[in-house]
């Protein structure tokens, strides 16, 4: 199994567990899969967890050191956040157009729908949080961006923010100050960054079989839910095609307008981390590999990489955006409510917005939804309809905000002139 590149051992990984996880459903073998099984796949995901801020803070400082200027940091900086906020606004207005076109909600009847007391209570969870998002007003994001105590924000990953702009003002500080003041201090970056990145060529030696673990309690934990995915279908449906037409026509586009590397390239560079996002739902636990696929297999310098990745898997949502504009409209229809054109272009603006204060994590998406069913007066109550297929449409937009960091940085690298030309062996590998 070790002489198969990494995609494929996850890919055999994946399939395995799915496989498993119907069998363990059909044999009565639930208990068996919870106690003994999926506990290996929540331990996969903590060690990713575990190195995700060390991983951001000694990449950010490392890659903001790095710059000769500040001049270059903030061309770097202003071309990533541009091109991150421009994808959004792409991914959002895709989402629009389709649900317009095929109206998943307008023949639903929700009463036809079994909502379960625990899907319910799920969905009251996440209105909850959302309000206490939401009850500081509507500076409280600009605020949450400053921290007060930069260990208990390292101490969450929900922070990540706070983490990254402190890294950024400690790294712009370094290029501030003569090399003889700062050459330990960076040697020391330099050493912690590369000693994370070998635990990360580790922690994926167990890919295959985390994966295994995650999907197997996966499938066990929503095999009872059947009905509810049947009566969503035509809803989940509109949200796959609307995250495929992102992998598929708009990050291929942007490449092929910015850079001279193929999509099919690029695709076999990043895949690894596609699957890890598929199987893990958050973007802060795939990103060390998908710094290292970009680095090793793309070509991208270490100096964006360690830049415009950390700072993309915290604002950066792409696929999230595009299914809170399915989401909400999708409700509203269902509750016969008409959305008019300042309404839909709300959600454009509140999508994009509380995209950028999501959490790198599973199911931050819904508690985003509920900001924009807010905006645009929709009972946040709907959210129970949708609350059952969340899960896998979670999985499925991480793979496309991955994919959209990849896509960025791979362009920023190439507008810099820091985008090597790898091989054949650096894509299969």
């Amino acid at each position: 199994m070790k002489k198969l590149a990494l995609h494929w051992r996850i890919i055999i990984g994946m399939v395995l567990g799915i496989a498993f996880g119907f069998l363990a459903s059909k044999m009565g073998w639930i208990s068996f899969t919870n106690d003994w099984i999926k506990p290996w796949g929540i331990i996969f995901v903590n060690l990713l967890k575990l190195i995700a801020v060390p991983l951001v803070f000694a990449s950010l400082v490392k890659g903001v050191a790095s710059l000769s200027d500040i001049s270059k940091l903030s061309r770097i900086g202003g071309k990533t956040i541009a091109v991150y906020l421009t994808s959004t606004v792409i991914a959002v207005t895709i989402g629009l157009l389709l649900v317009n076109t095929v109206r998943p909600g307008s023949n639903f009847d929700k009463e036809s729908v079994e909502v379960t007391e625990s899907t319910q209570s799920g969905a009251n969870k996440k209105i909850v949080d959302a309000a206490n998002v939401n009850e500081d007003g509507p500076m409280q994001f600009a605020v949450d961006i400053v921290p007060t105590n930069i260990f208990l924000s390292a101490s969450s990953n929900r922070n990540m923010l706070q983490v990254i702009f402190f890294a950024i003002l400690f790294g712009i500080a370094m290029v501030m100050l003569p090399n003889e003041k700062t050459n330990y201090v960076k040697g020391f970056f330099d050493g912690i960054n590369d000693i994370i990145l070998q635990i990360v060529d580790l922690i994926m030696l167990a890919a295959p079989y985390g994966v295994f673990a995650l999907l197997a309690g996966l499938v066990v934990d929503f095999g009872a839910s059947a009905s509810l995915f049947i009566a969503l279908g035509k809803y989940s449906l509109t949200v796959s095609l609307g995250l495929l037409l992102m992998i598929l026509v708009v990050y291929p586009l942007i490449l092929r307008l910015f850079t001279k590397v193929k999509y099919l390239d690029f695709f076999k560079g990043i895949s690894p981390a596609q699957m890890l996002a598929f199987s893990t739902s958050s973007s802060a636990a795939t990103l060390p590999v998908t710094m290292e696929r970009c680095e090793d297999h793309l070509g991208v310098s270490e100096e964006v990489s360690s830049f415009v990745l950390p700072l993309g898997a915290t604002i950066n949502m792409d696929g999230t955006s595009l299914y809170q504009a399915i989401a909400a409209v999708f409700i509203a229809q269902a509750f016969g409510i008409e959305l008019d054109l300042s309404q839909q272009l709300t959600i454009v603006l509140t999508a994009t917005l509380a995209s950028i204060g999501a959490a790198a994590v599973p199911g931050a998406g819904m508690v985003m939804l509920v900001i924009v069913l807010g905006a645009i007066d929709v009972p946040t109550e709907g959210l129970a309809l949708i609350f059952g297929v969340d899960r896998i449409l979670d999985m499925m937009r991480t793979v496309v905000n991955v994919t959209g960091d990849a896509t960025v940085a791979t362009v920023v690298a190439s507008t810099e002139g820091e985008l090597r030309e790898v091989t054949e062996e650096d894509l299969m590998s």
